[in-house]
């Protein structure tokens, strides 16, 4: 039976049609890893702090850590909501997922490419897994990188990055295939929070996983 991971972007869940078509109806074993970018973005500005990136993964100091913990869980929990009953949600440090610290970018984690024994528990029981990407520390995990990284790890088939945008724009267009070579020529085409994507969805790329990012293919 084939095993797909989705990413879902943050921004994707005011499109709630969007999210039954691609998760409700999708054959085979779903796991489904989702940001909170603009609920943390909004948390953190109510706070008074800063929301910084750099090459489009977040900047995350101590004093923020509280509040993009609690996005990530009310993210997880209205994305449980809308998928239904098959859902389950599942907050990462607390079921076990580990990662390595990136120093430069504060409590942020390069997660390890361990699968929680929670996550194959979910997928016996005929369950979707829904996952919030903190890992113990807690740190913040990019919500891309974790994707890519669990979909190469569960050995997935497909890795669909799925948000409120058709795919990758070149141009006037959207691309239809793109390459390792092609993602590194970007640059400036492209924002930094997209590069960050197809980073991630090139490193599954080169472990045999098949990727698109919207209606996008990309490849190693």
């Amino acid at each position: 039976m084939q095993l797909v991971v989705v990413k879902v972007g943050g921004a994707a869940l005011a499109g709630r049609a969007l999210h039954r078509d691609v998760l409700l109806r999708r054959t085979g074993r779903v796991v489904v890893v989702h940001g909170a970018g603009p609920r943390i973005s909004s948390a953190l500005a109510e706070a008074g702090i800063a929301s910084r990136f750099v090459d489009g993964r977040r900047v995350t100091g101590e004093e923020a850590m509280p509040y993009v913990k609690a996005a990530f869980e009310a993210e997880n929990e209205a994305l449980c909501r809308l998928i239904g009953e098959r859902a389950l949600g599942l907050i990462g440090d607390e079921v076990g997922l580990e990662a390595e610290v990136v120093p430069e970018l504060g409590c942020v984690g390069a997660l390890e490419p361990v699968v929680p024994s929670a996550l194959w528990d979910a997928l016996a029981a005929d369950r979707i897994p829904v996952l919030a990407p903190i890992a113990r520390g807690p740190l913040n995990v990019n919500a891309d990188d974790a994707a890519s990284v669990l979909a190469v790890a569960l050995g997935a088939d497909r890795l669909a990055f799925v948000s409120d945008v058709p795919g990758v724009r070149v141009g006037r267009r959207v691309a239809r295939l793109l390459s390792a070579d092609d993602v590194a020529d970007l640059g400036a085409q492209v924002s930094a929070g997209m590069v960050a994507k197809l980073q991630a969805a090139v490193a599954a790329a080169r472990q045999g996983v098949e990727v698109h990012v919207g209606t996008t293919a990309v490849i190693a």
